[in-house]
This record gives C-alpha cells, sequence and structure tokens, in this order.
C-alpha cells in the first residue's frame, strides 16, 4: 500500500524543494519506488524547476501533469498567480494526481508552495491541500533569525488542522548564523515530533532519520 508525506516549510526560500529532493533519494536507496509531486509552482514557464528536481531524485517514470498539475509564470503567491494566469486551483484536480501517482508507487512525497497557510485562493490555503490529500506532514524549518517562531507558529497551526506532524527537519539557510545548535535545541524541547536531519549549509546529501518516520 503506498504512502506518503506533505513537505511544508516555514516560509517560501527556505529549501522545502532541496529537502523533499534528498528525502525521495534516501528513501529510493531503502528499494522503495519513490516520486515526488509539486502539485502548485509559480514563476517559471514550461516547466516548474522545483518539480524537475523532484523528478530528477525519483525513480519512477510519471506523466509531468500528474507531478505539477497547476505551473504559473509570475513568481507571486499561488492565488495571486492563478488570478493573474485566469485560472483557479481545484483542490479535486490535485487529488486526482495525487492517486494516479499513488497506485504505482511505494511512496509519493508532495511538496507544498510556500508556508503553511500560504493562500491558494480567496477561501483555500496550503492547509487545505494537505487536508485533502490527508497526508502525515514534515516541517521544513529555515534555520536563520526569526525562525522559532516561524516554527512553532506553523507546528501549532499543522496540530489544529488535525493532521499528524510526523517529523522535521533543520535545514540551514544562512551560513552565518549565530547560535545555531542552540536554536535547534530549544526547537527540540518545544516541537512534539522527531527532528528528521539537521541539513548543514550547502549539503548536499543529508542524513535522514528515516526509521522515525510513521
Amino acid at each position: 500500500m503506498s504512502r506518503g508525506y506533505f513537505i511544508t516549510g516555514t516560509d517560501t526560500e527556505i529549501g522545502k524543494t532541496h529537502i523533499a529532493s534528498a528525502l525521495v533519494r534516501a528513501l529510493v536507496r531503502q528499494g522503495n519506488t519513490v516520486v515526488g509531486m509539486k502539485p502548485i509552482a509559480s514563476g517559471d514557464v514550461g516547466h516548474s524547476r522545483d518539480a524537475e528536481q523532484l523528478i530528477a531524485a525519483s525513480n519512477m517514470d510519471a506523466n509531468y501533469g500528474d507531478i505539477n498539475p497547476y505551473l504559473f509564470p509570475e513568481p507571486v503567491s499561488p492565488h495571486l498567480a492563478a488570478r493573474q494566469a485566469g485560472a483557479s486551483i481545484k483542490l479535486s484536480v490535485i487529488s486526482d494526481c495525487y492517486r494516479r501517482l499513488a497506485q504505482r508507487a511505494d511512496v509519493v512525497i508532495v511538496e507544498g508552495v510556500g508556508g503553511w497557510l500560504a493562500p491558494l485562493s480567496d477561501s483555500l490555503s496550503v492547509q487545505a491541500l494537505a487536508q485533502e490529500l490527508d497526508l502525515p506532514v514534515i516541517l521544513v524549518v529555515g534555520m536563520r533569525l526569526g525562525c522559532l517562531n516561524h516554527a512553532l507558529l506553523s507546528e501549532q497551526a499543522i496540530r489544529h488542522s488535525g493532521l499528524e506532524l510526523v517529523g522535521w527537519v533543520a535545514n540551514g539557510i544562512d551560513p552565518d548564523m549565530l547560535c545555531l545548535e542552540q536554536n535547534i535545541a530549544t526547537l527540540e524541547s518545544r516541537i512534539a515530533a522527531p527532528l528528521l536531519a539537521t541539513v548543514a549549509y550547502g549539503d548536499a546529501a543529508p542524513a535522514f532519520a528515516l526509521e522515525q518516520l510513521s
């Protein structure tokens, strides 16, 4: 039976694609058939760069339209990008794409867009997408000044959504961050989910504690 995980982050540009792709590769090395999915992307034309990274990490061929059903050219919030393109994001379309991928894969890694409450329309958010797919959540924390508040608010929102937070990743995005280890320790003491990986700035092949994933 296929399983899946929803990757969200404390913000945009904090390394969700890097972590999602690395997680795909780690699961492939375990002998799984794994495919990455980027349901919504903006800022590219033709193919999403994020989706292409996930495809490169995956070991299952799939229709590009299932991996990335919504792509908008403007590098803005998804609800604005969709509006400017004269389109609307439908969760049922994404859900159908996910089911087709899950029928063939052991694991599907779904990368969200922006942060947990990033709007997808006037009434929908990334949270609604994760709830539609009903997947356990992995939170990527971009380790920089201010990340403690962002991480703890994100954790609270995920738990209030009714979904399970199965783990988090400390992703080093600021090579000059002060008190990095102390900040990670602070989050470990406050987030009621396991730390799956601590990723140093520029680390292309992080190690995950996959045995912690439920």
